[in-house]
């Protein structure tokens, strides 16, 4: 896939990242040109929505069905974008300039997240769009 916002910055702290992510409590999500989207070994693909507060996330959580990684998140909401966890990218990703530590009202009790220099945290959800947070570091490949 290509992506022009592909510096993975943002770590979500959800109940929902934290469960299906794993490791340090959190998920990375990159965003990226859905059309461009080419999976090998499709056919194991499996997906889920998560359950909400409020009944049943619109967004589909993708995972291989052989190993149960996460793959990525696609939401049909905006059609164009597929979400994937930068943790499956096989290929190179860019250092982010700072972390973005997001949902952290949400958080388990036992993560501990950074602070100091070059951390930045959210409660909830920042303003700054993906593409956004791209173009005001200068990252936003065109």
């Amino acid at each position: 896939m290509t992506s022009k916002t592909p510096v993975p910055y943002q770590r979500c702290y959800c109940s929902i990242c934290r469960k299906s992510g794993g490791g340090g409590g959190f998920a990375i999500n990159i965003g990226a040109d859905a059309a461009t989207l080419d999976v090998t070994g499709a056919e194991h693909k499996r997906f889920y929505h998560a359950r909400m507060h409020d009944g049943e996330s619109e967004a589909e959580r993708h995972f291989c069905g052989v190993c149960g990684s996460a793959l990525y998140l696609f939401d049909p909401r905006w059609p164009e974008l597929v979400h994937p966890i930068a943790s499956v990218v096989d290929t190179p990703l860019p250092r982010p300039p700072e972390i973005v530590h997001i949902m952290l009202g949400s958080k388990a009790d036992w993560v501990d997240v950074p602070e100091g220099e070059g951390h930045v945290h959210y409660d909830g959800y920042p303003e700054l769009s993906l593409e956004d947070w791209h173009r005001r570091h200068g990252l936003l490949d065109d």
